[in-house]
């Protein structure tokens, strides 16, 4: 099998391509730049739990390094404080430059005996046929590269997109923010902060923790208004600042500044034969507190474990079309919650000006899309392709798993969102009291023989982990978990039979025809680079 070709090394094309190298799949990242990210401390990103993991598990150290958590949320209304919310029930976003990330998943990729980085070739041709893709690029070089498959992750402007005649339909300019990133002191070290009816007419301003006393400032601007000038822009700093600070705007050191304009789009197709379209390049979103850079990487997750099946065993076009129906309906509900927001959100009048307590709502979904929570931030939840409950528990089938720690049979014990991303089915046993058993006891006692033996004749490869509970599970529950870390099934104890068939509905049915057995290749992808 011909590696998979990744066009775009962006955050999202870079993840794509570690999540495939993560399961054995080889891959080219066809990079239109030099290699190099240009420190923009003004463009940043926010990740939340499942993101976060995922950057993580990619082998991404810059989390660590260089990003931030919030150490509270806060939020103020006409200069006074209306909510603060802590994060001692679940992790606290994580704040950082958009550079750091893709610099950081870039030193991964490089490391990686499975990725090839190919840097100045930019994509203009590209063919496909039964067995794979064959794309054209020029730069550098003039080169022909064969994929088994291909992915455009190339952003907005994609070129992949446009090659395959996809059309990118939505609206322009839905939002526009002045952007400022500084150093100086607020009265909330390391907090958030969102600020509705800001004194002195500026609206609307978000406030986001960096590391070493760095921030960045949000303003909210008028959808069709003047350009924003230096001066312009300095009166916002000093005037917000002002207001936080007693009066007085503190110190300052401005990094770096900008005005972001957001575009709500949607690629109608997301899949044509063997190529597909992620991140910016499917999707435009970003309105209301949405992330659309962990819309990509969610992208990323989902298909990496279906081309990795087919790749290793082959897949059914309904798995490989499963993709485009969860991603792209995930995507456009969350465009659909903005549309529908946004009226009530962004008017001078409205249902806020009728109703009591509409704005402390208003200020709550906005909130809740910063925070990746509700119907603007929160994981999707997918459409099981079996809808296998036989007992309750806190997550319905086709919703995110919780991070519940877990037991591998070599007793290790970890986060469960640790065994994510490896290609694998997770079959996890609720065993109350495993947690303080020695692990000879339990791996041949009760259901663990029956069990261990019904995983080991799925269709698709799975892992077996015990946990001493899940919320709203009972003892015995076992739960059927996809490679990506959405439940697919709960089971009242062994039910091998009801097991296999579920494993198989994930995997959408055996594939039509299975790949010719090839091992990965040990240093280089398999690529024979055909210059003109």
């Amino acid at each position: 099998m011909d590696p998979v070709i990744v066009v775009g090394a962006g955050p999202v094309g870079l993840s794509m391509a570690l999540a495939l190298a993560g399961q054995g799949v080889p891959c080219v990242v066809l990079d239109e730049g030099p290699g190099k990210e240009e420190p923009r401390p003004a463009r940043t990103v926010a990740l939340h739990a499942d993101t976060a993991a995922m950057v993580h598990r990619l082998g991404c150290t810059t989390l660590r390094d260089e990003g931030a958590y919030f150490a509270a949320w806060r939020t103020m209304r006409r200069g006074r404080d209306s909510q603060r919310i802590t994060f001692e029930d679940g992790p606290a976003p994580i704040h950082l430059p958009q550079h750091a990330l893709t610099r950081g998943l870039r030193d991964a990729a490089a490391a990686h005996p499975l990725i090839q980085l190919v840097t100045e070739s930019r994509i203009d041709a590209l063919e496909q046929d039964g067995h794979g893709v064959t794309a054209h690029t020029r730069g550098a070089e003039t080169t022909w590269w064969r994929g088994s498959f291909l992915i455009g992750c190339d952003g907005a402007r994609s070129t992949v997109r446009k090659l395959l005649g996809i059309r990118f339909p939505g609206r322009t300019a839905v939002e526009r923010h002045a952007v400022a990133a500084l150093r100086t002191e607020l009265p909330w070290p390391g907090e958030a902060l969102l600020h509705r009816g800001l004194p002195g007419g500026a609206g609307e301003v978000t406030a986001r923790p960096l590391p070493d006393g760095v921030y960045r400032l949000d303003w909210l601007l008028p959808p069709q208004g003047d350009l924003v000038t230096p001066d312009a822009l300095v009166t916002l700093i000093r005037d917000t600042l002002a207001v936080w600070c007693g009066g007085t705007a503190p110190p300052y050191d401005l990094l770096d500044t900008g005005v972001h304009t957001l575009h709500h789009r949607l690629a109608r197709r997301w899949r044509d034969g063997r190529a597909f379209l992620a991140g910016d390049a499917a999707h435009l979103l970003g309105a209301l507190g949405t992330q659309g850079v962990e819309e990509g990487l969610r992208d990323a997750e989902n298909l990496a474990w279906k081309l990795a099946l087919a790749w290793h065993q082959g897949a059914s076009e309904e798995l490989l079309d499963s993709y485009e129906a969860e991603r792209r309906r995930a995507v456009a509900a969350r465009l659909r919650a903005a549309d529908q927001a946004m009226p009530v959100l962004r008017s001078g009048g409205g249902l806020r000006t009728l109703l009591p307590g509409a704005s402390r709502a208003a200020e709550s979904l906005l909130t809740d899309g910063h925070l990746g929570r509700g119907p603007l931030g929160a994981e999707p939840v997918y459409a099981p392709a079996v809808a296998v409950r036989e007992v309750p528990t806190a997550t319905e089938p086709g919703g995110p798993v919780q991070n519940i720690p877990v037991t591998a049979p070599d007793g290790a014990t970890v986060p469960l969102r640790d065994r994510l991303g490896r290609g694998r089915l997770l079959v996890v046993l609720v065993a109350p009291g495993t947690g303080v058993w020695d692990r000879r006891h339990w791996l041949g006692a009760g259901l663990m023989p029956r069990l261990a033996a019904a995983v080991s004749a799925l269709p698709v490869r799975a892992e077996l982990l015990v946990a001493d509970g899940y919320p709203g599970a009972a003892a015995h529950t076992v739960l059927l978990v996809r490679p990506d870390g959405h439940l697919a099934a709960t089971f009242a104890g062994v039910r091998p039979a009801e097991l296999y068939g579920a494993a198989d509905a994930v995997r959408h049915g055996a594939p039509e025809s299975a790949p010719s057995p090839s091992p990965a290749p040990a240093v280089t992808p398999a690529v024979t680079p055909v210059i003109d």
